[in-house]
């Protein structure tokens, strides 16, 4: 999977990184290599499925769509 991400420089020093198609997804380092690499780890940890996110009833039906 490829996202696109922003790389801004920030007032003190570092730059910010922020993934715009997974909100909230955001995360900084003191070089963009290192920004980048702690955006990587925001990213696998924003995708990672959490067990309250299974909250649908006994008679939901589950299928997938594709876009």
């Amino acid at each position: 999977m490829k996202l696109s991400v922003v790389l801004e420089p920030s007032e003190e020093g570092g730059y910010t990184a922020y993934v715009p198609s997974l909100p909230g997804c955001i995360s900084e380092g003191e070089s963009k290599e290192e920004a980048l690499q702690n955006v990587r780890e925001a990213i696998e940890l924003y995708l990672e499925p959490v067990d309250d996110d299974a909250s649908y009833g006994p008679d939901s039906e589950i299928t997938e769509v594709a876009v």
